[in-house]
């Protein structure tokens, strides 16, 4: 099988080249090989590299920043979506695409499921959102995986961010009232391999949207209290925290104040189910150790 991956750098792309190299030949494109701003070269790698699977890691993920460069945002992750969902489409082929629980205004007093009503809050939100619409659009195989709050031990994340400054500050005040999964990057690429096994052998599920995150929730302040106490553990000195409302914190791009999602129907339709995310961070913190 031979697997195209957009994105090379990114922490979804990166977890998948670690992962998926037993499924069949990865060929990995970044920016310089393939800029999903510039629909033309989108077209002419997938014609003619013809893979049997594509699955687009990567994405503009500057929430704020996305904010004053809506064209940028757009092109990325609302165009490029559908162009990739129509090439996979006229090679019979399936998509695999990540979106976010930024979809959603968070307004709901429980998990979001799929069937729930997308209202974003934000230029990145409402991106992602026209790239979940242009793929379903073409009416191709695809999974959209909606995932929430991913971090990993590479690039730039709250995770790595709380470790630098937990060690660096003395006092850090953290929004404690928005609410979600941290969802480790090695939990949805163990996940796609599922998925994409079970596709292999001829046991898939239904295509369409899923909610991928990890088990459980917390708030930003618990997540970091989370990766304080893993860092007093390993001896190392850390910060003392302070819970604050999100209005303490403004920030140019709105977020949910409620970031659950369901994973129900992922489990269902395909077999799939997710771990804590507390055992998450701490299999990831193991592998940071290593």
């Amino acid at each position: 099988m031979k697997v195209l991956i957009s994105g090379r750098h990114g922490q979804v792309s990166r977890a998948l080249q670690q992962r998926l190299g037993a499924v069949g030949e990865l060929i990995v494109l970044g920016r310089d090989q393939m800029d999903l701003a510039h629909p033309d070269q989108i077209r002419q790698q997938i014609q003619r590299l013809r893979p049997d699977l594509i699955i687009n890691a990567a994405a503009y993920t500057a929430v704020d920043l996305a904010q004053s460069e809506p064209e940028a945002a757009v092109a990325i992750n609302g165009v490029a979506p559908g162009v990739f969902a129509e090439e996979a489409l006229g090679l019979g082929i399936p998509l695999i695409h990540y979106s976010t629980d930024y979809v959603f205004d968070g307004s709901k007093p429980g998990p979001y499921t799929e069937e729930d009503a997308p209202n974003p809050l934000s230029v990145y939100g409402q991106s992602k959102l026209e790239g979940e619409r242009a793929i379903t659009q073409a009416q191709g195989q695809h999974l959209i995986l909606r995932t929430s709050w991913v971090y990993s031990t590479h690039g730039r994340n709250f995770l790595l961010t709380m470790q630098r400054l937990l060690q660096e500050k003395s006092q850090l005040h953290i929004v404690a009232d928005q609410i979600g999964a941290p969802t480790w990057a090695g939990t949805i690429a163990n996940s796609t391999l599922s998925l994409i096994e079970r596709w292999r052998d001829g046991d898939a599920g239904a295509w369409g949207i899923y909610h991928l995150a990890a088990q459980g929730e917390t708030s930003w302040f618990g997540f970091a209290q989370a990766i304080g106490d893993a860092l007093r553990q390993r001896g190392a000195p850390c910060a003392n925290l302070l819970p604050i409302p999100s209005d303490e914190y403004p920030t140019p791009a709105a977020r949910p104040l409620n970031s659950r999602l369901d994973c129900t129907r992922l489990e269902q339709e395909w077999g799939v189910s997710q771990p804590e995310w507390t055992a998450a961070l701490r299999e990831c913190l193991s592998e940071q150790i290593v």
